[in-house]
């Protein structure tokens, strides 16, 4: 068969393939309206910020920033962005000051700046990049960090050559060190007490049958409870690193999900949802940047109304004390 014969066979199967997934995406973008517009969410004023339990998810484009608050507690889960990603080949604006004028903010008790601990879920720059700058801000004071550390077996050769995130993770650490901040490399397995909410960290020990599944497989997912509502933070954790798999009977149902992987490929399996049950996702993200697929198993499959944090500005996650999740938006 000629080479002309080939590339007309092609296209013929190609274009309508990809026209098909066009119309699918949007079925799933309007689908995705729908369900928001049933589900209410209300402009935030911080008119009060005192005693409050809600989970700040920071607008830092498609990177990780999460404030943990609870009856004065405050805790960050990775810290967004930060200005100087090895992957970047040109300039770009990251987030590093955004994210430390938040905490500086928002966590606050007694007029100091205060955060109980810090937590690095896994070691790419787009969820630690900042925690050098915010740590070394002298303003913010810090408990205690969790950090796994860095295991080279898990990773991907480009992920250290090209992508140098065994130097980001040693510039946190140093940065911790030189604050004279406790480094807490052995995650606690238990629940504990965090205001009014339970916090779990799961996959606290990276298993040996994920080695060379790539950083991802490293992610310490933060499960969040108050009243029986539950919410969990999936970090970077998918359905390609095994992980998905190996968690979702231990973290049971939940009533928020943190969309892992900013909802890029491999994440929110069909079999992920079935077992956790969300009522709610938000993404650390763009709508539209979403995988087709993943928009397709939230809305088609779960039936579950996604938010952005891109798109809204920035979400919080609200636990009243009458056992209801109440989202408000444009936070910054």
């Amino acid at each position: 068969m000629d080479k002309q014969k080939i590339k007309k066979i092609a296209t013929w199967i190609i274009v309508p393939l990809m026209a098909l997934i066009f119309i699918l995406d949007i079925a799933t973008v309007a689908l995705a309206n729908k369900y928001c517009k049933n589900y209410e969410i209300k402009e935030e004023d911080f008119k009060s910020s005192q005693g409050y339990d809600r989970i700040h998810f920071l607008n830092t484009a498609n990177s990780d920033a999460i404030l943990i608050e609870s009856n004065c507690h405050f805790a960050l889960i990775d810290a967004g962005e930060g200005n100087d990603n090895p992957r970047r080949k040109t300039d770009y604006k990251g987030y590093e000051a955004e994210v430390i004028s938040y905490i500086k903010k928002h966590a606050v008790l007694n007029g100091e700046v205060y955060l109980d601990f810090v937590l690095g879920t896994h070691y790419h720059y787009d969820h630690i990049g900042s925690f050098e700058a915010l740590i070394s801000d002298p303003e913010i004071k810090i408990g205690k960090a969790y950090f796994k550390k860095f295991n080279k077996n898990v990773t991907k050769e480009y992920e250290t050559e090209s992508w140098k995130i065994d130097q980001t993770y040693q510039a946190v650490i140093s940065a911790l060190e030189q604050k004279d901040v406790p480094v807490v490399s052995d995650l606690p397995n238990e629940s504990f007490v965090f205001g009014d909410f339970m916090i779990q960290f799961y996959n606290t020990v990276t298993p040996e049958s994920l080695n060379g599944k790539g950083e991802n497989a490293s992610s310490v997912g933060v499960k969040v409870t108050k009243n029986g509502k539950s919410a969990f933070l999936a970090a970077d954790i998918t359905a390609s690193s095994g992980l998905e798999d190996l968690l979702a009977d231990d973290i049971g149902d939940i009533d928020l999900l943190k969309i892992g992987h900013h909802g890029y490929y491999g994440s929110s399996s069909r079999s992920f949802l079935k077992t956790l049950k969300p009522e709610i996702a938000i993404v650390t993200n763009q709508l539209g940047k979403i995988y087709p697929n993943v928009k397709w198993n939230l809305t088609m499959s779960a039936k579950v109304p996604v938010y952005a944090t891109y798109d809204n500005n920035g979400i919080i996650a609200n636990f009243d004390d009458s056992g209801e999740i109440l989202l408000t938006n444009n936070i910054h």
